[in-house]
C-alpha cells in the first residue's frame, strides 16, 4: 500500500483577504475625496466668486505712521 505524506504548507496560499479590504477602503476614500474636491474643480464650480466687480474698502487707523519694530 502507498503511504501519502501531506506536509503542512509554508503559509503562502492562506491569505485572509485583508489586503483586498484595505484596497477597497482606500479606493472608497480616494473616490469620495475626488467627488468632494476634484469634480467641482473640473466643472469650475468652486468657491471662486463669479462677480469680478468686487470693491473692498479698508479703513486704516489714523495716527502714528512709523512702522513698529
Amino acid at each position: 500500500m502507498t503511504t501519502v505524506i501531506n506536509n503542512p504548507g509554508n503559509g503562502e496560499g492562506s491569505d485572509s483577504g485583508a489586503g483586498l479590504v484595505i484596497v477597497v477602503v482606500v479606493l472608497l476614500i480616494a473616490g469620495g475625496l475626488f467627488f468632494i474636491y476634484g469634480w467641482p474643480a473640473i466643472r469650475g464650480t468652486g468657491t471662486v466668486p463669479q462677480n469680478t466687480n468686487v470693491d473692498v474698502n479698508v479703513k486704516l487707523p489714523a495716527g502714528n505712521t512709523s512702522p513698529t519694530p
